[in-house]
């Protein structure tokens, strides 16, 4: 299976890789032919998510490493070694997450936002500015941002993760605009694009809550084929675009 897909010679970086969402999507990228990349701030986590893709792939190349992405100098040091490795990189695939919320607006806690915009737009920041250059240099670059609905419609308990959310979407709108910039109209190869869930749910929720409906959640094995799917649709189609998984609020 593996080297005869869609991807086949691509190569892709998973930041957040060691989580469900990415354990999904570190297998369907290296089921579609692409070498993968998969970086977690968690050793033993992403060493088990490597290892199952390759695996459950038949043996495709799927590697990890522990990078600290709060830290632009290593997330810039992960970029440079994987092009200097494989020749090149074709994508970002940020699936670097984190929710806290509350019972009402008034008692949102503001730790809650010092901690959700490491996460969720630092992270960003980072992974975009440190693979910028090498997508721009790929025929087939792309960015990939996992985003919420609540981005858009947030609701008086959420308001830290919202706002986050939201903040990660212009800056990657920020980079649509730079790959276009960079691109023309008519050369355009590199893109950004943003993928939006309500939230996700995954095999092992669904075993602890047997009862619950997780209406309007997207199972990260669908969320994983839809991040391949940026792959098979021209640049100009998915640059600055939000791609909704779930119904628009």
């Amino acid at each position: 299976m593996a080297g005869n897909g869609a991807l086949n010679g691509a190569v892709i970086a998973v930041a957040g890789a060691g989580g469900p969402a990415g354990r999904a999507a570190l297998l369907r990228l290296a089921e579609a032919g692409a070498t993968v990349v998969g970086a977690d701030n968690d050793p033993e986590r992403l060493a088990e998510a490597v290892d199952a893709a390759r695996y459950a792939s038949g043996g495709a190349t799927v590697t990890g490493e522990p990078v600290d992405l709060l830290d632009l100098q290593s997330t810039r040091d992960w970029a440079d070694h994987i092009e200097k490795d494989f020749g090149r990189i074709d994508g970002l695939v940020h699936l670097v997450g984190g929710w806290r919320g509350s019972e009402t607006f008034i008692k949102t806690s503001l730790d809650d936002w010092d901690f959700l915009e490491l996460l969720l737009i630092r992270t960003v920041q980072h992974t975009s500015l440190a693979f910028y250059e090498a997508l721009q240099r790929s025929d087939r670059g792309r960015y990939v941002l996992i985003s919420a609905a609540g981005a858009t419609n947030p609701t008086a308990g959420n308001a830290s993760y919202a706002a986050a959310k939201a903040a990660a979407e212009a800056w990657t709108l920020a980079l649509a605009d730079a790959f276009r910039k960079a691109g023309g109209a008519e050369d355009l190869t590199s893109a950004a694009a943003i993928l939006v869930v309500k939230a996700l749910v995954h095999d092992a929720m669904r075993a602890d809550r047997p009862n619950a409906k997780f209406a309007g959640f997207t199972d990260v094995k669908d969320l994983a084929d839809a991040v391949v799917g940026v792959w098979d649709k021209p640049a100009a189609d998915v640059n600055g675009n939000r791609l909704w998984l779930t119904e628009k609020p």
